[in-house]
C-alpha cells in the first residue's frame, strides 16, 4: 500500500473511488483497489454510468436479455445500474462489516430529472433502496430546495442517504437540518438509528472553476485557486457546530452516527494547480474524499499529507471569502449557477445514458 494513502486514512479520511463500471467489477479491479489503495467506498453518478456503458462489451449480454424481454428504456437503465451497484456493494461488504457499517458504502443516484420534484424523488429513493437491497447502499439525493424534504423523508424511513450537489454553506446547514429532522422522525418510529448512514457531498473544484473565471474578468488573478478549499473548510466548521449541538448529542446518545462531510469533485480542473490540491488541503477527521482514479493515483504517488489541514485554517478561510467578496465575487450567484449547472449536467448525462441504452436494446 502507498505510504501517502496510509497517512491519509490514518488522519481519519475515508478514501472512496468516484467511479464504477462493470468492467472494473468483472476484472477484479475494484477488489484490487480496496486491497492496495485503501479504497473503502464507491460513488457513482449519471456521468459515470454513461461513460461506462460507452466502453467495451461488458453490458452487451444484459442489454440483449432486456431487449428480448421488451423492457422499456427507463426500467432497463434501472436494471443495469442497480446490477452494478449490487455487485460493488457485495465486493465492499467485508469493508462494511469491518467498519461497523460506516464505510464499505456504494452510492446510487436518483433520476436527476426529478431534482426539482420532492414526491417523485422520495418514490424513486424507495424504489432504488428496494431494488438494490443491500445494507451498505447510499441513495444519492440532490441538495436542491425540493430535495431537502426528500432527504428528511428517506432518513425517517431508515434509508441511508448521500446528499449530493452541495455548493453553499447556507444550503449545507439546511441539509444537516433535514438530516437531523429525519433522524428524529426515525427515532420516534422506533427505528435503529445506528443502521442509518449519511454523508453530505460538498463540491470543491467546481467552485474554483466558476470563481476563477469571474476573478479573471475582475482582474484579480491573485485570488484564483483559493475559493474551493476555503469554502470546504468553512463547511467543516459548520459541521463541527452541528455535532457539538445539544440536538445532535441527544441523537448520538440514542445510537445515531454523524453525517460525514464528503469532499466531492476533487479532480483538479486547472492544470496549473497541484493535482492533489483537494486532498492535501482538506485533511480532517471524520471526512470522506471521493476521488477519480487519476486523483487516487496522484495521491498515492506524491500527495503531501501533513496532518489536519482544515481546522487550523478557519480564520484564513474566512479571510479568503471576505477578499473574494471585496473583489466583487457574488457568492450567492456563484452557488446558484453551480447548482443549476450541476443539475443540468447530470440530466444531460442521464439523457445520454437513456439514448445509449435505447440504441443497444436490440434483441
Amino acid at each position: 500500500m502507498s505510504e501517502n494513502l496510509n497517512k491519509l486514512s490514518g488522519q481519519g479520511v475515508a478514501i472512496w473511488l468516484d467511479d464504477i463500471s462493470r468492467e472494473r467489477l468483472r476484472t477484479g479491479n475494484l477488489d484490487q483497489l480496496i486491497k492496495e489503495k485503501n479504497v473503502v467506498g464507491v460513488t457513482s453518478n449519471p456521468t459515470i454510468f454513461a461513460s461506462a456503458l460507452s466502453k467495451g462489451d461488458a453490458y452487451d449480454s444484459q442489454l440483449h436479455d432486456l431487449a428480448v424481454r421488451g423492457v422499456d428504456v427507463g426500467e432497463a437503465v434501472r436494471a443495469i445500474t442497480t446490477y452494478d451497484i449490487r455487485w460493488a456493494a457485495d465486493v465492499l461488504r467485508p469493508v462494511y462489516d469491518a467498519s461497523g457499517g460506516v464505510d464499505g458504502r456504494v452510492s446510487l443516484e436518483v433520476d436527476p430529472r426529478l431534482a426539482r420534484e420532492s414526491e417523485k424523488t422520495i418514490a424513486e429513493a424507495r424504489a432504488l433502496w428496494w431494488l438494490v437491497d443491500r445494507p451498505n447502499l447510499l441513495i444519492k439525493i440532490p441538495a436542491t430546495v425540493e430535495g431537502l424534504p426528500a432527504i428528511t423523508q428517506a432518513i425517517s424511513e431508515g434509508i441511508s442517504v448521500n446528499v449530493t450537489l452541495i455548493f453553499s454553506l447556507e444550503r449545507y446547514r439546511a441539509v444537516m437540518d433535514a438530516w437531523l429532522t429525519g433522524l428524529e422522525a426515525a427515532q420516534a418510529k422506533g427505528l435503529d438509528l445506528g443502521s442509518i448512514e449519511s454523508v453530505a457531498s460538498f463540491f470543491v473544484s467546481r467552485v474554483d472553476t466558476e470563481i476563477d473565471k469571474r476573478l479573471d474578468q475582475l482582474g484579480k488573478p491573485e485570488l484564483k485557486g483559493k475559493a474551493g478549499v476555503a469554502n470546504a473548510r468553512l463547511a467543516y466548521a459548520a459541521f463541527e457546530d452541528v455535532v457539538n449541538s445539544e440536538r445532535w448529542q441527544r441523537l448520538r446518545a440514542a445510537g445515531a452516527r454523524p453525517q460525514r462531510p464528503l469532499w466531492a469533485s476533487t479532480g483538479v480542473k486547472n492544470p496549473e494547480y497541484s493535482d492533489t490540491l483537494y486532498v492535501d488541503q482538506l485533511v480532517a477527521p471524520g471526512t470522506v474524499n471521493t476521488m477519480p482514479e487519476k486523483t487516487l493515483d496522484a495521491t498515492a504517488d506524491h500527495a503531501n499529507i501533513t496532518g489536519d489541514t482544515v481546522r487550523p485554517f478557519y480564520e484564513q478561510a474566512w479571510n479568503t471569502m471576505a477578499a473574494l467578496k471585496d473583489a466583487g465575487v457574488d457568492y450567492d450567484d456563484v452557488v446558484k449557477v453551480l447548482e443549476d449547472e450541476g443539475v443540468e449536467k447530470f440530466e444531460a448525462s442521464w439523457n445520454e445514458l437513456l439514448e445509449s441504452v435505447t440504441k443497444n436494446l436490440v434483441p
